[in-house]
């Protein structure tokens, strides 16, 4: 950085990097990424982070992103990136182009837990009204979610469930009630997920048939339980991540003609993101970032 014209003194970015598994706040001599940069306000923690470290991967981790342009626009990251040339990317489906698994931040990618970030200016989606960057890194996996609910065919009197009440199962249960579904009940495990769907408007515990359901815990079990509470001609979104061979009842999916659709990230459609959907969601009900973030912490405290 020049100063006064007579000094030169290089800036240091922190960040957050992994290493033997774990994470230390390191100072880098310039922001992660490439593109536009822009001031990172939040970051949220994914499970997938914790997963990447585990495998050993040592780049700067985060792929939820919020911040700011340099004339202060607040923005969310689109962290799904495909070359942008290929006929999936230019019909909007660069969740599926080949490039996406090498582009992903926090893993083949540096990421952006880091005070700054560089992004392509096309995978800046810029943030409406009613919503802080400092609560708008959750977008990222309600764009996860809303995808989930798309390929699901959610519409307005439809039964709905989510089996899994993790961030993208609570964010799927605020998503469906937000595309009009009129009845959407959620399984969880645990009393602070049972009192955060309470929260954002969901029913707890399954009983009956659905029409859709979301399977977002992304176990056998899971996957199992989202299976038997599918009615007739059901979809079945799996937004869980399974690994390897998968078992199943076919003959409940065979009798019951239940379609199951493996989801995967987000893309557009129509030419309109589906970020932006999630975003515009987050933005008009404030009870969901309150229900869903439950910790902050500095990039100081990063390791705790």
């Amino acid at each position: 950085m020049v100063d006064g014209g007579s000094s030169v003194e290089e800036v240091h970015v922190k960040a957050v990097q992994g290493r033997g598994g774990q994470v230390e706040v390191v100072e880098v001599a310039e922001a992660p990424g490439s593109g536009e940069p822009i001031t990172v306000d939040a970051v949220s923690i994914c499970a997938s982070d914790l997963m990447y470290l585990r495998f050993g991967c040592e780049r700067v981790i985060g792929h939820e992103v919020a911040g700011r342009r340099a004339d202060g626009t607040p923005v969310v990251v689109e962290s799904v990136i495909g070359c942008g040339a290929c006929a999936l990317c230019r019909s909007g489906r660069y969740h599926l182009c080949p490039d996406m698994s090498r582009n992903a931040l926090g893993a083949t990618a540096d990421g952006g837990m880091a005070e700054q970030f560089r992004c392509r200016p096309d995978h800046l989606i810029d943030l409406p009204d009613g919503i802080s960057p400092a609560d708008a890194s959750i977008v990222e996996p309600a764009a996860v979610s809303w995808h989930a609910l798309r390929l699901g065919n959610v519409t307005e009197g439809q039964r709905v469930a989510v089996v899994g009440a993790g961030a993208l199962g609570l964010l799927a249960a605020a998503g469906a009630r937000h595309m009009g579904a009129a009845d959407v009940a959620i399984e969880a495990r645990h009393d602070f997920q049972r009192r955060a769907a309470e929260r954002l408007g969901a029913g707890v515990g399954a009983s009956g048939e659905y029409d859709v359901v979301i399977d977002a815990a992304g176990t056998p079990e899971s996957l199992a339980r989202a299976i038997e509470l599918a009615g007739p001609g059901a979809t079945v979104p799996v937004l869980g991540l399974h690994h390897g061979q998968v078992s199943l009842d076919w003959s409940m999916l065979f009798h019951r003609e239940i379609r199951l659709v493996p989801s995967l990230g987000y893309c557009s459609h129509g030419g309109h993101a589906e970020m932006a959907d999630a975003a515009a969601m987050v933005a008009g009900d404030p009870e969901i970032a309150a229900a869903i973030i439950t910790h902050r912490f500095g990039i100081d405290d990063a390791v705790e």
